[in-house]
């Protein structure tokens, strides 16, 4: 199977949002943490580490000055089942959990 290469020509951002640091273009969908609002909202990121217009690189320290990276909610939903298990050795205790994150799927409208 033939690797996909990223255009290294295009306009993208790294953003830290939900507590993640994230690469991002616009126009692409992504899921991260569960951010508030709801379906159709409009979010803007302050929070912009680097910024790339494929000929100019910035770099902030920590963040790019100005910056700012326009995002729509387009949905929210529950993750993969993630199921962990517990045990004391010669105690007879065991336990099993999981859970389901809650993920927000947003869409990169603008990086400015």
């Amino acid at each position: 199977m033939a690797e996909k290469k990223e255009n290294t020509n295009a306009k993208f951002a790294v953003i830290e949002i939900a507590g993640v640091q994230l690469k991002v273009a616009e126009g692409k969908e992504y899921e991260v943490n569960k951010l508030e609002g709801k379906k159709g909202d409009k979010i803007s990121v302050k929070e912009v580490l680097m910024v790339s217009d494929g000929k100019d690189v910035k770099i902030g320290k920590p963040y790019v000055e100005g910056s700012t990276v326009e995002l729509e909610i387009t949905g929210n939903k529950k993750g993969k089942k993630i199921e962990g298990f517990t045990y004391k050795a010669k105690a007879r205790y065991r336990r099993a959990y999981g859970f389901r994150p809650e993920i927000t799927q947003v869409t990169v409208k603008k990086i400015a």
